[in-house]
């Protein structure tokens, strides 16, 4: 390959650039050579964990001067940053893993850069979502990434509501002390669909799950504890299906044809109009409801 042809990692011009770097999910050693490269060259690194980053740069033997942009800081640290891209300074930007501004910071000082004129070259590499994907067995023609769910139960079922009609892969982060209450909730918002889970990605620990939710949910729920940052997702909902609703809606939908008190076939067919089951599986549930009554 004739490297002459790309232009160098660091702009000789006098102006500021800032350099979005994306770092290894755990193995060191997947840093690319141009990340490497990059920040070599850059008068600072602005990190989300300026631990992590002294400990990466340490091992492939570089000192930076580290600046840290984390969550609690981030809008007014992005305001410095920009000061010194006004001076002409070059920046690389790294998250504690992975590429930033994807559930991490970055947003804000790339925006700042950005309107104000400033280059922002991407140094792409490791990725979350794009290893979890790979490798998860799910459709990955079509996908959508929704981050962190919301901690709060009630929001988090809202949360999953508003996609459960949704037909692409939908994938999200999760921390480990909260993964089995999120999957509780996603089984009864989506009902038990296809899923996988991968938690320490490229780390020595590595662990891939694939199944159904429950399936996965029940895994999880029998080990002492869960440990490590968690990337799941789940199938999306199959287009020749009609939409799919909760089991809270399904009941709230039945006893309101039960209070009719119509024939079991016509009742059948209005609770099917209702939520778009078909009328077999309506009369289905309508005599379950009645035998567990």
């Amino acid at each position: 390959m004739d490297e002459s042809r790309y232009p160098e990692s660091i702009p000789r011009a006098a102006e500021g650039c800032l350099y979005v770097v994306a770092v290894p999910l755990g193995n060191p050693d997947d840093i690319t050579r141009r990340a490497l490269r990059v920040l070599t060259e850059v008068d600072c690194v602005a990190a989300e964990d300026t631990r992590t980053a002294a400990r990466l740069l340490a091992r492939h033997g570089l000192r930076k001067p580290l600046v840290s942009y984390h969550d609690w800081n981030e809008e007014a640290r992005a305001r410095q940053l920009l000061g010194r891209l006004e001076r002409g300074e070059q920046i690389a930007l790294v998250s504690e893993a992975g590429t930033p501004g994807i559930s991490d910071p970055g947003f804000d000082l790339v925006r700042l850069a950005r309107q104000s004129g400033h280059r922002v070259v991407p140094v792409p590499g490791p990725s979350a979502v794009a290893a979890f994907l790979s490798a998860s067995g799910l459709p990955t023609h079509a996908f959508s990434f929704h981050g962190f769910p919301p901690k709060r139960a009630a929001r988090r079922r809202a949360f999953f509501r508003e996609l459960r009609d949704r037909t692409e892969t939908l994938v999200f982060y999760e921390s480990p002390h909260r993964i089995l209450a999120a999957l509780d909730d996603a089984l009864a918002e989506f009902g038990d669909r296809e899923a996988a889970l991968a938690r320490e990605m490229t780390k020595p620990h590595e662990e891939f799950l694939w199944g159904t939710i429950s399936g996965i949910r029940g895994d999880l729920e029998r080990r002492d504890r869960v440990r490590g940052e968690v990337c799941w997702g789940v199938r999306g909902r199959d287009p020749r299906r009609p939409p799919e609703i909760s089991e809270a809606e399904a009941a709230e939908a039945a006893a309101r044809v039960e209070a009719l008190g119509l024939p079991p076939r016509r009742a059948a067919r209005e609770l099917a109009r209702l939520t778009g089951m078909s009328t077999d599986e309506a009369y289905r549930y309508l005599s379950e409801r009645r035998g567990r009554g």
